[in-house]
């Protein structure tokens, strides 16, 4: 699967010759603004214990915060020895997510966007180069269209960026197929878990047969595969799970929660373990980027990093439990 540091395991992330740890960070919960209760010091704390332990990959994005998320993560990265690649995302320019059909990459990704933002992240990190640029949306048929290409090319050679990337829009793993299968990306992130396991009908075997790195967000399911939320699970007013979780979904959550644990022989409490460890069963996965604000997450997580994964039969076992659904109930 890859080289151990420490005891966290390393992938190689697509063709880019960077090796990343199979857990990585996800940065959006450390932005403060749509998560609740996010504290920078607990925040810098977990980003720091993460990299003590041999995390070396944190995705963030400009959107996240706003700003706020890049400003965290850049004080903890410089004040590091150790290499740390950061990855971050260019916002579409319409504020619109997920991308719609139908409207022309020029409104989304115009080319003075895609420098601008760069170089903002380049000043809230204080870094002189992007290991990982992304648009934060995506649509295959913006291929061919616009400027943004040729601009991702010239910051490429001025050396601000060192690879792009695509964040897919959300339970969409077939609109980016195109953009893997004709070289216009180093590497995809897509929402990937034991429940939406779309990506691994065409996507994860487009990635490993072109070398495209794949970044799984979302192993958790938004915490629906951590066995902790139930019928009367609340979230705080402006917290986006209370529509993500919106109707009778708390209760479905936890009756599908209840079932993996049954049919695999484990308890609830070993749900997060076999959620992250399922992801990483699929070869073509780079790494994985739960979002962790708390030191206990941090050492739970990476705990499973250990490239081992799950046996084949706990993964067939798993297939059962794909969840095909409409994710924002009206």
């Amino acid at each position: 699967m890859g080289d151990a540091h420490g005891d966290v395991n390393r992938r190689p992330l697509g063709r880019t010759g960077i090796e990343v740890s199979e857990v990585g960070y996800g940065a959006w919960g450390i932005g403060g603004a749509q998560w609740i209760g996010a504290r920078d010091d607990e925040s810098v704390r977990a980003l720091e214990r993460a990299i003590d332990l041999g995390l070396n990959f944190i995705d963030t994005a400009l959107a996240y915060g706003p700003h706020h998320s890049e400003r965290l993560v850049g004080q903890v990265v410089r004040g590091r020895s150790e290499t740390v690649h950061v990855a971050t995302k260019i916002p579409p320019k319409n504020l619109r997510w997920p991308a719609q059909p139908g409207v022309g990459v020029e409104e989304v990704f115009p080319a003075e966007h895609v420098r601008r933002c760069t170089e903002r992240s380049l000043r809230n990190l204080g870094l002189d180069a992007l290991d990982l640029q992304q648009l934060h949306v995506w649509r295959d048929e913006w291929i061919g269209t616009g400027d943004w290409l040729e601009e991702i090319a010239a910051l490429k050679d001025e050396g601000k960026i060192r690879w792009f990337g695509v964040s897919v829009n959300d339970h969409q793993p077939e609109t980016v197929l195109r953009a893997v299968r004709e070289g216009v990306v180093d590497t995809v992130q897509v929402i990937y878990n034991v429940f939406d396991q779309s990506p691994e009908d065409e996507l994860l075997p487009a990635c490993a047969e072109h070398g495209v790195g794949v970044i799984a967000r979302v192993p958790f399911d938004e915490g629906g595969l951590t066995g902790r939320i139930g019928p009367d699970t609340t979230f705080p007013d402006d917290d986006f799970r209370n529509l993500y979780f919106a109707g009778d979904r708390r209760r479905q959550v936890a009756e599908r929660a209840q079932a993996i644990a049954d049919d695999l022989g484990a308890g609830l409490e070993d749900l997060p373990e076999i959620a992250l460890r399922y992801v990483l069963s699929h070869p073509a996965v780079s790494t994985t980027i739960p979002g962790m604000r708390s030191l206990r997450n941090v050492e739970r997580n990476l705990a499973f990093a250990d490239g081992r994964g799950l046996p084949a039969e706990q993964v067939q076992k798993l297939k059962a439990h794909r969840w095909v659904r409409n994710f924002y109930p009206g």
